[in-house]
């Protein structure tokens, strides 16, 4: 009978995960924790918790006899504040660690991303979790999952005791999802650097709170890549939309960022041009192979229920 605490329980992801995981008769107790107070829900326990407050963490996971932590604290939309950001998903992942290891917590389930591989025009067409982690330092959020899976390296030699499990997951999907890469499709045309086909792969918010589920309770630990089946190109994106590509080469695409951030008419920069340009694109064999669990829907299947739960994107 597992005790799990969730850090980021309130957060997108984190109640689908506290609510799979009540459902579970395996479960003896699900505390959902976050910086704000929750909405009350049937079977999770809501505790106020700050992973950046250092002397705060230890006590709750005493105080509820926590033996698994599933660790989603992070900034939902990053590229705002990087101190922040880096306060939040470097800082206190390392408190989270330090606690988890202080109070004899078995096991820790943390999701990183496929942005720790990092952004680089020699990425191999797909990659699997045997490749080396370059996140790149142009660009916060990259170098954050880098740095945090650096440190969860660490803790595996130093800490063996508290097993692992690492999910590197790809662009999540759900009904209530809005982010910098819905973004990109909301607009009259899809951007498109000359080139390149900046393919994508997608995952469904439920099929990753399935594998949170397996990992806080029967699964092996290990380091996992979590995306569905296949993926998609912009031009395929673009198809399905019904809208039309503007293309640019990525020397104009990195001048036309410079001006604009200059004249502070977007936040984002040159660097935001590799993001857009070399996407690492996972690999998901040794999530069904080794870890046992199979994403219900495949990319596209996803991106489709993105649409029927986003009407209007689409101009059919």
């Amino acid at each position: 009978m597992s005790r799990v605490l969730i850090t980021g329980g309130g957060g997108f992801l984190g109640s689908h995960v506290a609510a799979a995981l009540a459902a579970r008769e395996d479960v003896e107790l699900v505390v959902s924790a976050d910086v704000r107070a929750g909405i009350p829900r049937d079977g999770i326990v809501d505790e106020v918790l700050d992973v950046t407050d250092a002397d705060a963490i230890a006590p709750v996971l005493r105080a509820h006899r926590i033996d698994t932590v599933v660790h989603l604290a992070a900034i939902v939309n990053p590229g705002r504040d990087v101190e922040l950001e880096y306060r939040v998903d470097v800082t206190g992942s390392a408190q989270v660690l330090a606690a988890c290891v202080e109070t004899g917590v078995r096991r820790i389930v943390v999701s990183s991303s496929g942005a720790a591989y990092g952004y680089h025009p020699d990425n191999p067409d797909w990659i699997d979790e045997d490749q080396p982690l370059r996140g790149n330092d142009a660009f916060p959020y990259s170098r954050h999952k880098r740095l945090v899976e650096e440190m969860l390296a660490s803790y595996r030699d130093a800490h063996p005791e508290l097993e692992q499990v690492v999910f590197r997951i790809g662009t999540i999907l759900g009904p209530t999802v809005r982010n910098q890469i819905t973004a990109l499709w909301d607009g009259r045309r899809l951007l498109r650097i000359a080139g390149s086909d900046s393919p994508f792969v997608f995952v469904w918010v439920d099929d990753v709170a399935a594998a949170m589920v397996r990992a806080a309770t029967d699964g092996p630990a290990g380091i996992f890549n979590v995306a569905g089946d296949g993926r998609m190109t912009v031009p395929e994106i673009a198809a399905r939309l019904g809208k039309p590509l503007l293309v640019l080469p990525a020397w104009a695409l990195s001048a036309a960022l410079r001006i604009g951030r200059t004249l502070r008419l977007t936040e984002h920069g040159p660097e935001k041009v590799p993001f857009l340009r070399y996407r690492p694109v996972l690999a998901n064999a040794r999530l069904k192979d080794v870890f046992g669990f199979a994403p219900s829907r495949t990319s596209a299947e996803a991106f489709e229920e993105y649409l029927a739960t986003h009407p209007g994107v689409a101009r059919r």
